[in-house]
């Protein structure tokens, strides 16, 4: 694939990005785009390996050996087609997705692997650049109608192929615009939300309708707030009216750290932080009721959430800002020929990282201590893991300044008051239950009611998302016209 000997000859283009002081004062994305012609070098590097272990890593099986070869030989709009054919929203995914593919490079085995997302995200920038990503209306349509409930990635996923597939398609959307977890939850420096409103305007050109503002189910304790006075929609107005609904909301229910001085003001759930501002960044609020400018900042989570509470409490004005993780540091380089091809553990510094602040690993949170009702610090302690199990060492105690903080230790379920709006069974992580092989593949207990993506799964990856919904589109296709 790509050229025979270029593995050999070319060494592996790193993202470039716009510099630190630059890109802190504002929210748009700072990566810097990969020119044509250094994508074709990149592409070049793809070995002629045989067994392609990259398309297998890929949670939607990315035919990249293809358009590896594909952009080599100067094919752009080949090489877009083999892309869209197995992922819905490359741009999406070449810039928020970890990219496992890389991790399951044959190259990666004894080099630096094939910069695969960022050729990807060159193969669909320039798609977009060209006029070559147009709607795809289906040319003829049933009579069958599909209610998706949710449009982030799998919703939104779900509802572009089953359009296409001739379906009239209706995708409600509890808050004022379309996207999920895409437009509210990941920072615009990472994904600008232009590029979400660019592909809602293809699906709608394919007979999309979104409703938005519109909550379906019964309005639970555990369902975050939803700014405004959101209609309602019940679940058996949703079953009377479509052949098939499909289930396709996020994980939204965070955990949480019962400790003491948990109800302290200015200690919040990451969302609650990173919604405030993107909503700002998209005009819809004028300020965040959640700001971090002049304070101290405690990030409680190691993850991507963590990274980007870290970038964005940077781009507020933080005074400092600190990160907790539970676990101890991971080493900084991964044993190879043990992990490959599967995701390595391995540390991992993000770009939000490189930006300032402090990383703390193995430590433990005891208690928020506060004073006239407000947050003053963390109380925490060191951890020692052995075996699999944690001990508080002696004598570690220590307290952290806070004047804001972020809990971003993930998500145990999605919203379960809508769940239970269907009746749909949930397995024992209080997600919804249904198999993904099968006669009744992506099928609940409650029939025509099928689930996908962090509905079903729980938390995961965009590119999961992406996987899982057009599965289900095929699934519901497949129920609707047997």
């Amino acid at each position: 694939m790509g050229k025979v000997t270029g593995f050999l000859e070319h060494r592996r283009i790193p993202d470039t990005y716009e510099p630190v002081d630059a890109r802190l004062r504002h929210h748009r994305e700072f990566v810097r785009e990969l020119p044509v012609a250094q994508a074709r070098v990149q592409a070049a590097r793809c070995m002629d390996c045989g067994i392609p272990f990259c398309q297998n890593g890929c949670p939607v099986n990315n035919l990249i050996p293809d358009w590896n070869d594909l952009v080599y030989g100067d094919g752009w709009r080949a090489a877009l087609e083999a892309l869209h054919a197995t992922n819905n929203f490359p741009e999406f995914t070449g810039r928020v997705c970890p990219a496992p593919c890389e991790a399951a490079c044959t190259l990666n085995l004894v080099d630096e692997a094939v910069g695969i997302k960022s050729i990807e995200r060159t193969i669909i920038d320039r798609g977009w650049q060209e006029g070559w990503v147009t709607p795809q209306p289906p040319a003829v349509r049933t009579d069958r109608r599909v209610a998706v409930v949710g449009s982030g990635p799998a919703g939104l996923a779900a509802a572009q192929q089953l359009a296409r597939a001739g379906h009239a398609v209706t995708v409600f959307e509890k808050h004022e615009r379309p996207g999920g977890l895409l437009r509210y939850g990941i920072p615009d420096f990472k994904l600008d939300k232009a590029l979400i409103d660019r592909r809602l305007a293809q699906l709608e050109a394919e007979g999309v309708t979104f409703r938005t503002g519109v909550l379906v189910g019964e309005w639970g304790a555990d369902l975050p707030a939803v700014p405004g006075e959101p209609q309602r929609v019940s679940a058996g107005e949703l079953r009377a009216e479509y052949d098939a609904v499909l289930l396709a909301g996020g994980a939204e229910h965070p955990r949480d750290l019962p400790v003491p001085g948990r109800e302290l003001a200015g200690v919040h759930f990451a969302m609650e932080f990173l919604t405030g501002q993107n909503r700002v960044n998209g005009g819809l609020w004028d300020t965040p009721p959640i700001h971090a400018e002049g304070k101290r900042v405690v990030v409680i989570g190691g993850g991507d959430t963590g990274s980007d509470c870290m970038g964005t409490s940077h781009r507020q004005g933080a005074v400092s800002v600190t990160q907790l993780e539970l676990l101890s540091m991971p080493p900084a380089q991964e044993d190879k020929p043990l992990t490959w091809p599967y995701w390595p553990h391995r540390l991992r510094t993000s770009s939000s990282h490189e930006e300032g602040g402090e990383r703390e690993f193995a430590v433990a949170t005891k208690a928020f201590l506060g004073e006239g009702g407000r947050v003053t610090g963390v109380q925490t302690v060191r951890l020692d893991w052995e075996g699999g199990q944690m001990r508080e060492v002696p004598g570690s105690e220590a307290v952290i300044p806070a004047d804001l903080v972020l809990l971003a230790m993930g998500f145990v379920s999605p919203v379960g008051s809508v769940l239970q709006a269907f009746g749909v069974e949930r397995d024992a992580r209080g997600n919804a239950s249904a198999a993904t092989a099968g006669e009744r593949r992506y099928a609940t207990n409650v029939p025509g009611v099928f689930a996908a993506g962090d509905m079903r799964r729980g938390q995961s990856l965009v590119v999961w998302a992406i996987r899982e919904g057009r599965d289900a589109a095929q699934a519901v296709h497949e129920f609707l016209m047997g």
